[in-house]
């Protein structure tokens, strides 16, 4: 497979290689400089530095432009990070809609029909499991100063343990 792959390879390079050789016969014709005089000699050096001045001169036009466009979109990606970061989404919460208020907000006023499903619920009385349970309200202080120090200590492991012997 690596001897295929690189038979593409190398048969890509000659391609490319080829194609650059007859793009540049047809773009550049070949030099006659066989039977000329020292002054045409120099009139066509004079030409071909022109050339190759104004080729410079487009090739740094051309790389100006290329950093100037790297660097603007460098800035707008630190924008767009930037951006990114100073908005983020607020966590949903869950709100609660009656099924009336839900289909008034989709249908609009065409909206007549009453969803209340609630009405036809039975009611449940809840037994209240807190009145059997008497609260005592003491003054906390009492309690904690009871408890300090080794004595509230050994009160508390022995309220601990009579429960379990029982």
């Amino acid at each position: 497979m690596l001897a295929k792959a690189k038979e593409c390879w190398e048969q890509e390079h000659e391609e490319r290689e080829a194609e650059k050789a007859r793009y540049l016969a047809e773009r550049i014709p070949t030099l006659q400089t066989r039977g000329l005089s020292l002054s045409a000699l120099q009139d066509l050096c004079r030409d071909l530095h022109a050339k190759v001045e104004v080729v410079d001169e487009e090739r740094y036009d051309i790389e100006a432009k290329c950093l100037h466009n790297t660097r603007e979109i460098k800035d707008l990606k630190l924008k767009v990070l930037d951006l990114r970061g100073k908005f983020k989404r607020p966590p949903l919460r869950r709100v609660r809609v009656s099924a009336d208020a839900m289909l008034r907000a989709l249908l609009g006023s065409k909206h007549k029909v009453s969803m209340d499903l609630r009405a036809n619920l039975k009611s449940v009385k809840k037994e209240d499991t807190e009145k059997e349970r008497p609260v005592e309200v003491g003054d906390w202080r009492k309690n904690v100063e009871a408890m300090s120090g080794m004595e509230g200590r050994k009160k508390m492991f022995d309220a601990a343990k009579s429960p379990t012997s029982q």
